[in-house]
């Protein structure tokens, strides 16, 4: 592997110097290494399994989200279909906690801008997870056909879904229109934000990293933040002061857990299956 990822950095720019290569443990997807050039530091990203536009689609992500001006992320150097690769600026990390307040604050501003429409003009991933889009101005049917109906079907052809959980989930979806605001506020959001996703950067500076981006319910990102932890109440203190949170989210938030949760009950198996009941079974 060292060899190859020589290889890469000379089609990237062949006259980079690569001294070192180390692996980088945390991800659970890709093969990633930290490359130390005569210049520089890289982070490099390679999946000899995904399919060829995988990470280009991350590569849009992270450049919606620059453009803005609103979060910062690693910049993109580099990106290659075959095999998928993708390289990136090396962030360098710190401890320091004040940074999840600049983060609440970062977030709430990038959700602020409002967009035309919900989804997203390309279709994308979730993990490894294809992922439909389309644009549409009708939020529920967003939800309901890309993300929950998109997990029924794969999670039916794979077996983790049948009987009475595909049948409670089947009528959640059907009553949606009843349970989810229609025309929420559009913002750009980061998609796959979990503890791991975000950086603490020099200078209390938080960084995003391995966005999915949507555009959509401001509400759907914040319910992913509290669903596995990672994020402080000085987060949410600053994410409120900013745009302040809808009341009706208390209400939402267990239906846009779902989502993730049958991400992971199709990508992971059936030990996210209780969670997944638990939240069908309150609402069917």
């Amino acid at each position: 592997m060292k060899q190859q990822i020589k290889d890469i950095f000379k089609q990237f720019d062949d006259a980079i110097e690569v001294l070192n290569i180390q692996p980088v443990t945390g991800g659970d997807i890709n093969a990633s290494y930290l490359v130390t050039t005569g210049e520089k530091r890289y982070f490099i990203k390679i999946n000899l399994d995904a399919a060829d536009d995988f990470f280009a689609f991350e590569s849009y992500g992270l450049k919606r989200l620059a453009e803005t001006g609103t979060v910062h992320v690693p910049t993109c150097y580099y990106q290659q279909t075959s095999p998928p690769v993708l390289i990136l600026e090396w962030i360098e990390t710190s401890d320091r906690d004040e940074t999840s307040s600049l983060l609440g604050q970062h977030l709430a501003e990038l959700h602020l801008i409002k967009q035309h429409n919900y989804g997203l003009d390309r279709d994308g991933y979730i993990g490894l997870l294809n992922q439909p889009n389309r644009l549409t101005d009708d939020w529920v049917g967003y939800f309901a056909t890309m993300r929950l109906g998109n997990q029924l079907n794969i999670g039916i052809d794979q077996g983790m879904i049948t009987g009475q959980r595909r049948a409670k989930l089947e009528s959640l979806i059907t009553n949606l229109t009843n349970l989810l605001p229609r025309n929420p506020h559009p913002s750009l959001l980061h998609g796959d934000l979990w503890g791991g996703n975000w950086l603490r950067g020099a200078n209390h500076t938080p960084y995003l990293i391995d966005p999915a981006i949507v555009q959509g319910d401001r509400h759907f990102e914040l319910a992913f933040t509290e669903l596995f932890g990672g994020f402080s109440n000085d987060f949410y203190m600053a994410y409120q002061q900013v745009f302040p949170i809808d009341p009706s989210y208390t209400d939402t938030k267990q239906i846009y857990q779902l989502f993730y949760l049958l991400v992971h009950l199709n990508i992971f198996g059936g030990m996210y299956g209780p969670q997944v009941d638990r939240i069908l079974n309150k609402y069917t």
